[in-house]
């Protein structure tokens, strides 16, 4: 039985541009095509705008598990390596990192021992993370090394006459780089691969210290943003019972920190999204610009919408501008990667997915920033 009425839905005109665009024939017949966003302030959607726009809909936190203990595994077996290395921070990344490697040696059918994690507490490792690091380790059965590397840190630090008491980048990125050294020379020793915890949304801000933890043999977490990283951790948490889910679940409750400054305290105050903005919001980012091929202007209009309640526009602005200056600005690091394996609609990697060149200038993009 059919009834008049009304149908109506928003179709986003620009998007279908952008995804016709990236084909050939298609770019020939849409030469002369432009289409212009505009958004009237009393403008109303229908669309449901979701601010998690990497945990679609019915996603399976272990079929990306497995995706990437797959990657793994064949790169494994490709070179011959005989152990996987890591480091464990007791933070999201490396934790996400350490399941992978712990389903890679069961699905060889090898020993979790042959998974060896490296805890290396130096000046600004929290009590609570180092806990965590070492609980996670012990709990999944793996080889646990841990090795203080504040000794290291500050000799290297008088070799190259810093400064006492001056807390800058290199500071900083010492600690990492002597992480690295550790991990590589531990893989070479054990007949090993250095297992990279690096996740897309720090390889998008370009938020790793150049040749420390940007730099491995294989990054598991290439391809998985942050937001989704949690997802995934939270719900093998909740699989879990025990002390595997009770150290996941502090693990999650932890904010996110490079851990590199001093601290004497359980908690650190050095804290990421403190100095790089929300993940929230530069996942949004990250897959409005890449995936489907918005404006800034456009990015931040839905934002608006989006995150109405959570953040005002002027917040939202400020990191958009933030995330923008960073994707361009820090692209010579991942014009450089590890291989990785490719998990959702976005890579960041070089060999193909994500062709950029290092110097590339993104003056449209702020300049449209500046005018909003």
């Amino acid at each position: 039985m059919f009834a008049n009425g009304l149908i109506y839905a928003d179709i986003d005109y620009e998007y279908l541009q952008y995804v016709n665009g990236k084909n050939v024939e298609d770019k020939k017949e849409n030469a002369n095509l432009n289409i212009e966003f505009s958004l009237d302030k009393n403008s109303s959607l229908e669309r449901c705008l979701d601010k998690y726009s990497f945990i679609q809909k019915g996603i399976d936190y272990k079929d990306i598990i497995l995706m990437q203990a797959e990657g793994l595994k064949k790169r494994m077996i490709h070179t011959y390596s005989k152990k996987l290395v890591l480091g464990l921070s007791g933070g999201l990344d490396s934790t996400l990192a350490i399941l992978v490697a712990v389903k890679v040696v069961d699905l060889l059918g090898k020993s979790r021992k042959d998974v060896i994690a490296l805890t290396m507490p130096c000046f600004g490792t929290t009590s609570r993370t180092f806990e965590n690091s070492v609980s996670l380790a012990k709990s999944l059965g793996v080889t646990l090394k841990k090795i203080d590397i504040g000794k290291s840190v500050k000799r290297h630090l008088k070799d190259i006459s810093h400064p006492d008491g001056v807390f800058d980048s290199a500071y900083e990125n010492a600690q990492a780089r002597e992480r690295t050294q550790i991990l590589m020379d531990v893989a070479n020793m054990e007949n090993g691969m250095v297992v990279g915890t690096g996740d897309l949304s720090e390889l998008a801000l370009g938020f790793a210290t150049y040749n420390g933890d940007h730099m491995s043999m294989y990054g598991v977490n290439a391809g998985i943003p942050k937001t989704l990283i949690r997802y995934i951790v939270k719900n093998y948490a909740l699989d879990f019972k025990g002390k595997v889910k009770a150290v996941l679940l502090d693990i999650l409750d932890t904010p996110i920190s490079p851990e590199l400054l001093p601290t004497s305290e359980k908690e650190t105050k050095q804290k990421t999204e403190d100095i790089v903005g929300p993940y929230i919001l530069h996942d949004y980012f990250l897959y409005n610009f890449l995936v489907r091929g918005y404006s800034p202007k456009k990015i931040l209009a839905l934002g608006e919408i989006t995150f109405k309640g959570e953040f005002d526009k002027n917040t939202i602005l400020k990191w958009l501008k933030i995330f923008f200056r960073r994707f361009f600005n820090q692209q010579f690091k991942r014009s450089c990667l590890p291989d990785g394996v490719k998990v959702g609609e976005i890579s960041l990697s070089p060999r193909g997915a994500f062709t950029m060149p290092s110097d590339a200038v993104y003056s449209l993009w702020e300049a449209e920033l500046n005018s909003l």
